[in-house]
């Protein structure tokens, strides 16, 4: 989880990322644009089916969420709370593994997954109205996970590993002999420090508008390891959208996105800590993501906007030895505006074609209106699948929280923050719990450590365009992921996008 030169190699156990959730099961083709869009997510009554089915076990109703055969490892969950204001829950989660009559682990559906129970913060924490968690979950040869009352909404991520694979099932004298390094790893998430041995290369200057400043990396087989900007002012909000970084590794261009989708600060300066970004109240944005290429790279700063901008760039580059599954760094960027919000429909952050490892994105829209806009569903599509691996039930989920009506506030997690949302940063706190507004920007973000989505011939990351509203709202998106030289998007530099986008 905190090996990050891992997320930039090809994964040599091979895994296709899945997820069990509680989507509605109307959708079942895109040709079908009624059921593929019902926004009914969850159960509410007995008549809901967004289930895999119902068991009795001793007398007693169990509602079964999960039900995989096979080698895997649960890598996310989320479930959120039954209402704006009720956390509590009498509901008991179950997980049964290898096809144990009695579960492996079990507790308060919330409390086991918030970061209050037996698994710590931030392996799992309490969200805006979510318990959401990372802790892996292993399993040689089954899982099968329920709840001792009607499910509401829920998320469970996994792995699924080829058949015969070595996997060593999660027992909980395993858990406990591994306090230290749980603990461990707990710290290293919280405080992530970036590398500073290594080859230093910097960029101190004035960039003219409309022109571009570089920096050259040592040239051999290396990784950038860290890397740093920072502007010299951001009073006008706009320019994080404006300054553009860009990246060439081995003489082919990987990484064009605004700096704000980049760093994940979305439109102007919002602080937050992950374990792959920060960005600091000073104005610092840095990122971790580990860069490797076998010759030469260089690193860009472009400026879009109509005023000079000062600019320091930082970067450590060290040690990195190539092999078959090293990959490239890629970072791109989409814009829209307007979008319209009727009808229904699917919003494409990247298609990808080849071989890679899909790591996170930041998604920044512009709301008109004060109802909630983020009922849309994620759909991913990997390797020409007929059907999505992941399908989801709403922006927010996939954001890791839920209740976006009333969630307009910021929050922070290692692999997941909400920077910015109507007028709420990291700087200026929400004070009024019941506000519900969510008119103007807001900011999402995710990356990915083992949640990360391999594919071998092409992912497509969609998300529904899915308000309350009929309205014209304005969409930006930085995606990130690794692959092979000969991996292709559908992304190419957008200048135009980036100043119409606002």
């Amino acid at each position: 989880m905190i090996d990050r030169d891992m997320v930039a190699s090809f994964p040599q156990k091979d895994f296709r990322l899945k997820q069990e959730s509680s989507y509605n099961r109307a959708s079942v083709s895109p040709k079908d644009s009624v059921g593929w869009f019902n926004n009914k997510d969850n159960n509410t009554n007995d008549s809901h089916e967004n289930f895999i089915r119902i068991e009795e076990n001793n007398g007693r109703k169990e509602w079964v969420l999960m039900d995989h055969k096979g080698v895997g490892a649960i890598v996310r969950t989320w479930m959120p709370f039954r209402s704006t204001k009720k956390v509590n829950t009498n509901s008991i989660i179950k997980i049964y593994l290898d096809g144990a009559t009695e579960p492996t682990l079990q507790g308060n559906m919330l409390n086991l997954l918030n970061g209050t129970g037996l698994i710590p913060f931030p392996l799992a924490h309490k969200s805006l109205r979510s318990a959401v968690s990372f802790f892996p979950i292993p399993y040689a040869k089954s899982c099968k996970i329920t709840v001792t009352e009607r499910p509401f909404f829920y998320q469970f991520t996994y792995r699924e590993y080829p058949e015969g694979t070595n996997v060593k099932t999660f027992t909980m004298d395993d858990f406990h002999k591994a306090k230290d390094q749980i603990k461990q790893v707990c710290e290293t998430l919280i405080a992530p420090e970036n590398t500073s041995e290594g080859t230093t290369v910097m960029l101190k200057e004035t960039v003219n508008s409309k022109e571009e400043k570089s920096i050259v990396l040592p040239k051999g087989t290396a990784a950038v390891r860290a890397l740093s900007l920072k502007l010299g002012n951001y009073q006008d909000s706009l320019i994080t959208r404006s300054i553009i970084l860009k990246m060439e590794f081995d003489g082919k261009e990987t990484v064009w996105c605004p700096i704000g989708d980049f760093f994940g600060s979305g439109i102007g300066l919002n602080p937050f800590q992950g374990w792959y970004r920060t960005v600091s109240e000073d104005g610092t944005m840095s990122c971790r993501w580990v860069m490797p290429y076998q010759k030469s790279a260089k690193i860009s700063v472009l400026n879009l906007s109509n005023q000079p901008v000062d600019v320091e760039l930082n970067t450590v580059t060290g040690d990195w030895k190539w092999d078959e599954n090293s990959m490239y760094f890629n970072a791109a960027w989409r814009g829209q505006n307007p979008v319209p919000t009727r009808p229904f429909s699917d919003w494409n952050y990247v298609t990808l074609k080849g071989r890679g490892v899909y790591v996170g994105d930041a998604l920044t829209i512009m709301n008109p209106v004060e109802k909630w806009w983020g009922e849309g569903d994620e759909k991913i599509w990997v390797d020409g699948e007929d059907f999505p691996s992941i399908f989801g039930t709403g922006t927010e989920d996939y954001y890791g929280y839920s209740w976006g009506g009333m969630s307009t506030d910021f929050y922070e997690h290692p692999f997941h923050a909400q920077p910015y949302s109507h007028k709420y940063n990291k700087l200026n706190r929400k004070t009024i719990i019941g506000e519900r507004n969510t008119k103007g920007y807001s900011t999402e973000t995710r990356t990915r450590s083992l949640d990360v989505m391999p594919f071998s011939s092409s992912l497509q990351l969609d998300m529904e365009v899915w308000s309350w509203n009929d309205c014209d709202m304005a969409y930006g998106v930085g995606v990130y992921w690794y692959g092979d030289a000969t991996t292709t998007s559908n992304r190419v530099p957008d200048e135009k996008g980036v100043m119409s986008a606002h």
